[in-house]
């Protein structure tokens, strides 16, 4: 009877290996997965500000010093010396999450602006190889991308495949604000990509900003390294624990700056990177979609004060993974299922996997009125205004 019951615990175990391994990546198509290795540790540049002590004062250390004590640091500091760390440490001001949103908006282009240099003197190296030059006036052309008039770059880091958020609307204004975490196969050169427009954190939080309104601000967070392609990255949680304590991190960053607790909408693989994440989220509102998996069995299991939304399509592959964790693989229940215990979002008009950010949605007008916040009465807003009936 035991070996019976080993043995059908081990088929349905190489069951969610195969199908899991198939489906679990976001937009990635059918390319073979590479193993990625997470960036984690502080941001670059760290080893000079930790040398550096102007004024006769230390800087907190951007590994240990929490965001609140960020903040409070370059509130104690006169203008005239905020602009000289921006100056003097434009890698760490840019990605050092507690500092000023202003702040770190000119600390990143000037960071852009060095390694756009960089890179364009790399593309005339006669010592490098034909694919390394090609590579670097590549980058070339992204960096003038994202140096853009009007581009608002809260966080940019080259290093791998690169990091990046950007954010769409007036972040210090905004009266609500919400955050795009994206799935698989995203970094510095896809979230924005032309193609798949409503599969980008970039078109999600474009679609999302303009349907909820001027007083909502839209942070396109890729703050975490992602799967890439079909592989175990896909079907195990060892990138999202990685990422988990970056998305933290960030989101009290945001409230430690002077924005409202944001609304997180996570996409895919990015549903598990905000499930591992959810006990320590200054969140008011976690919403799911297309989501594999939470690596949770329920609401209560995420631990979380934040309300809990999930929205998956008939026509999204997705429902065809099996919602397992056995193993280490597979990411556990589906939260649109009743048992989870999350809030219903409406999907009918939503198509495949990247459609529910598309104009004319049920889920993008769902997702609007979560977007917007608290209503008048300081109440956020339900499951009987979303879709009709209360789940």
């Amino acid at each position: 009877m035991r070996l019976r019951s080993w043995k059908a615990r081990s088929k349905r175990a190489l069951i969610a290996v195969a199908l899991t391994t198939t489906a679990v990546t976001g937009t990635a198509g059918w390319a073979v997965g590479n193993e990625q290795q997470p960036l984690t540790g502080p941001p670059p540049g760290t080893s000079s500000w930790r040398a550096d002590h102007p004024w006769g004062v230390r800087l907190p250390d951007p590994a240990d010093a929490s965001p609140a004590e960020i903040a409070v640091f370059f509130a104690s500091l006169s203008d005239g010396r905020r602009e000289q760390l921006t100056a003097r440490h434009p890698s760490v001001v840019g990605n050092l999450d507690g500092a000023p949103t202003t702040l770190r908006y000119e600390a990143n282009a000037i960071s852009l602006r060095a390694e756009r240099a960089r890179e364009q003197s790399r593309s005339t190296d006669p010592d490098l190889s034909a694919q390394d030059r090609e590579r670097s006036r590549a980058l070339v052309a992204r960096y003038a991308e994202l140096l853009a008039p009007g581009r608002r770059i809260l966080a940019f880091d080259p290093r791998g495949r690169g990091q990046i958020a950007e954010v769409y609307g007036d972040l210090a204004e905004a009266r609500h604000v919400s955050v795009v975490v994206p799935g698989s196969d995203i970094d510095l050169h896809s979230f924005d990509r032309a193609k798949d427009r409503y599969g980008t954190p970039a078109g999600m939080a474009r679609s999302l900003r303009a349907a909820a309104g001027e007083g909502t601000a839209v942070v396109a967070w890729v703050g975490y390294t992602t799967p890439v392609g079909i592989g175990p990255d896909a079907a195990t949680g060892r990138l999202a624990e990685a990422g988990a304590p970056r998305l933290t991190r960030f989101a009290q960053g945001l409230t430690a700056a002077g924005a409202p607790r944001p609304a997180l909408f996570c996409h895919s693989y990015g549903s598990v990177v905000c499930g591992l994440a959810a006990p320590r989220l200054p969140a008011r509102d976690l919403v799911v979609l297309g989501s594999p998996g939470m690596r949770a069995d329920s609401v209560a299991d995420l631990h979380t004060r934040a309300r809990v939304w999930a929205a998956k399509d008939d026509s999204d592959w997705i429902g065809k993974v099996p919602n397992v964790e056995l193993f280490g693989l597979g990411h556990g229940e589906d939260p649109t299922a009743p048992g989870f215990g999350a809030r219903s979002i409406p999907t009918e008009r939503a198509e495949g996997h990247t459609g529910y950010f598309a104009p004319g949605t049920d889920s993008l007008r769902a997702f609007a009125r979560i977007a917007d916040g608290p209503d008048t009465a300081g109440e956020t807003p339900d499951s009987t205004r979303i879709n009709g009936a209360r789940t």
